[in-house]
């Protein structure tokens, strides 16, 4: 019998915690079901909430929650105006200035 090492370890516990998530994930659908929720809501308020919450995790940045849903940004933009999504709320106000804003680069031969 071989020892266990450290990544064993977090690959288990991962493991587990992915078992519980899925056993969270049937109840909440059995209770979805039994409620008369149809398929179509169940699908679109799911997409809702996982694009959201990634979204929030990202602080608005479409093209970094693009990377960590595993789609492409324009597909994400796509599936944010097709849930109606207000995705420009969840910035921090901070946006990148225009390039007109920017410092005009130094001459170095007028420096000399």
């Amino acid at each position: 019998m071989r020892k266990l090492d450290r990544g064993d370890v977090s690959d288990i516990s991962k493991s587990e915690e992915r078992g519980a998530v899925k056993d969270q994930l049937e109840a909440l659908i059995m209770q979805m079901y039994k409620s008369g929720i149809t398929y179509s809501e169940a699908v679109s308020e799911f997409k809702k909430r996982f694009i959201l919450t990634v979204l929030q995790d990202s602080k608005g940045n479409q093209c970094k929650a693009a990377r960590e849903l595993g789609m492409h940004r324009n597909t994400l933009s796509r599936t944010i105006a097709e849930l109606k999504l207000d995705a420009k709320g969840l910035r921090n106000g901070t946006r990148r200035p225009p390039r007109s804003a920017h410092n005009a680069p130094i001459d170095k031969r007028a420096a000399r």
